[in-house]
């Protein structure tokens, strides 16, 4: 835990919410909310994933906006907003709650799990709904996962995912115009 806990700023209902998820944690899904919070926690394998989709002529329509909304997303949470907001965890106010993970040591709000997958999933979404939805209940599962594991507050999720879907939209707009230039040309 940073020796600066940041600010400490939350609504009530937040906490009671936190300390309500902790009467629901039973063994198996302790392990799915590790599952989906770890998820995040690969920044290479996301990157690789990323690269993958970029590679791959069939799934590079799909991997260009994902790789630039994440940029995106990455630099609006991480580079300018929880530097800038600086706000106390919900773990590091609260010691006395057991975590299932390391506490993290940067800032709570946004979330960068949800953002990175919300800009992910909202990509996706964007360029084809069928494939889009899954990814969103992913998403939605990463982001609550944060909530389980009681390190971010209700309002970093939110924030999170306004950030991603917004990234994905910027990325959306940037990609689509060239998006003609990313499909394989079929031979006659």
């Amino acid at each position: 835990m940073p020796e600066n806990l940041g600010k400490i700023f939350y609504m009530d209902w937040e906490l009671e919410f936190l300390h309500h998820l902790q009467t629901i944690h039973t063994p198996e899904l302790d392990k799915k909310m590790l599952f989906f919070t770890g998820l995040g926690d690969k920044a290479i394998l996301i990157a690789l994933f990323l690269l993958a989709l970029i590679i791959i002529p069939k799934t590079r329509k799909y991997g260009i906006p994902m790789a630039i909304a994440v940029v995106i997303s990455v630099l609006i949470v991480n580079v300018a907003i929880k530097p800038s907001v600086m706000r106390c965890r919900p773990c590091w106010l609260d010691q006395s709650v057991p975590l299932l993970i390391p506490v993290p040591h940067d800032y709570s709000f946004p979330s960068g799990h949800t953002n990175a997958f919300f800009a992910m999933a909202t990509a996706v979404h964007l360029k084809n709904k069928k494939l889009g939805a899954p990814a969103l209940v992913i998403a939605a599962l990463v982001a609550f996962s944060r909530l389980y594991l009681f390190v971010h507050w209700p309002t970093d999720v939110i924030g999170g995912m306004i950030t991603g879907v917004l990234s994905a939209k910027i990325g959306y707009k940037i990609t689509n115009p060239f998006a003609g230039l990313f499909k394989k040309k079929k031979r006659r």
